[in-house]
């Protein structure tokens, strides 16, 4: 509960910079080799670390509003999916790549509600908020429909059917303006100025971090997947 009520004390992209910089300290923790390299025996994804990251971004995400609805709720989906996972096996699955591990060598990583389909697609909504936080450090008053609808395209559209693409098209319309949104993502006391340079430590902590991913997912054969 304390937990708690220090986050809704702070922004979302507050909360989502602490807990990548625990992922940061506790891969720097590691072998230097261990932390960086991709290889199925070496690499490291810390699951509870990566799921707390994926739900500050999926808060991130309720600000946009209804434009987001589905977008949230499969994240929702895969973060419960791979909480489900690791409370089966807390050992073993403190490791998110161990998860993976087991689903390709039973051949199951692209069959049903798999935990290497839900690693992905939060992977890919971290891509999502990477290229709006971007846009809107550059240009916090540049229009949000043009931002998200922009962001939409480089990290999601290219996986998405074309029901899914037609279905965002449409929610577009819904998305707040430049004002209001950032009106949102403020913290107390908190002034432009001051949340361009959060966005852009966020950024620069995402960055390296989603660059590690994507390496693992296309050692793993993975990288590719498409949404059915």
């Amino acid at each position: 509960m304390k937990r708690r009520r220090e986050m809704e004390k702070d922004s979302e992209i507050r909360s989502a910079i602490e807990e990548l910089s625990m992922v940061v300290k506790v891969k720097t923790g590691e072998d230097h080799d261990a932390a960086v390299h991709v290889q199925h025996d070496t690499a490291h994804i810390p699951t509870r670390l990566f799921l707390s990251l994926s739900n500050s971004i999926l808060q991130v995400l309720d600000k946009i509003g209804p434009t987001m609805a589905v977008l949230r709720q499969d994240v929702h989906q895969n973060i419960q999916r791979l909480e489900m996972a690791h409370e089966s096996n807390p050992s073993n699955y403190s490791n998110l790549v161990e998860m993976l591990k087991k689903e390709v060598n039973e051949g199951n990583a692209r069959k049903g509600a798999s935990c290497c389909k839900a690693f992905v697609w939060l992977t890919r909504s971290m891509d999502f908020m990477v290229a709006l936080l971007q846009r809107l450090a550059k240009d916090p008053r540049q229009s949000m429909e043009q931002a998200v609808e922009e962001s939409y395209s480089i990290a999601l559209k290219p996986w998405h059917g074309w029901i899914s693409s037609a279905a965002f098209k449409v929610a577009l319309k819904l998305v707040p303006d430049d004002k209001t949104f950032i009106t949102l993502l403020l913290a107390k006391d908190e002034n432009l100025d001051t949340l361009q340079e959060e966005m852009q430590a966020l950024i620069s902590l995402l960055v390296p971090f989603l660059e590690e991913i994507h390496a693992i997912l296309g050692s793993f054969g993975l990288d590719r997947l498409k949404a059915t």
